[in-house]
């Protein structure tokens, strides 16, 4: 049997992890499982999976800890994560957000189909980031604009990382989309 979408389910409830995976295999995931970020890390490296559902609390390193490994990484910085927190405090999904994962779902409010449904609009989306060369056209002015650094790093409290793009395509419409500044 051909296999689809490559994911990587990392969380320490077995059960848990279990439900998800055999409900994600039912629908064609290739699903490899791991019980923390350590787990995930070497997991990863095996081979890059297409996206990524973490949970949060594990022991040896938790899922914040993972994802800001794969986010030094430039091979797995890419990769699509979602968050799978059994607690939705509002300070974990600010602090998921600033680390990029694209999604925050609460265990014990997310059915399988919810989790299948949630991944598939990740990767069919029409999202793009761009980064941007400081030394192209019109970066420098385009930063006096926007009140950006003009080596377009971001501040502290955004994540110390680089300013980027993010572009979404406007539906019906090949040549028309949507922008705004993000730090990644």
């Amino acid at each position: 049997m051909e296999h689809g979408i490559k994911l990587l389910l990392v969380d320490d409830d077995v059960t848990t992890r279990n439900l998800y995976a055999e409900s994600l295999r039912a629908v064609n995931f290739d699903v490899r499982e791991g019980g923390d970020g350590l787990d995930g890390l070497k997991m990863v490296n095996e081979a890059i999976p297409d996206i990524i559902v973490t949970g949060i609390i594990m022991p040896r390193m938790d899922g914040f800890g993972f994802v800001e490994e794969l986010k030094k990484n430039t091979t797995t910085a890419h990769i699509p994560i979602l968050f799978l927190s059994h607690l939705g405090r509002e300070e974990d999904r600010e602090r998921a957000e600033a680390l990029g994962v694209k999604g925050f779902l609460i265990r014990d409010m997310t059915t399988p189909r919810d989790m299948i449904e949630r991944i598939n609009d990740i990767l069919t989306s029409k999202e793009y980031v761009l980064g941007i060369d400081v030394f192209n056209f019109d970066a420098a002015r385009f930063a006096r604009d926007f009140n950006l650094n003009p080596d377009f790093v971001c501040s502290a409290e955004k994540g110390n990382g680089r300013v980027a793009l993010k572009l979404r395509k406007q539906d019906g419409n090949d040549k028309g989309f949507d922008a705004e500044i993000v730090c990644v």
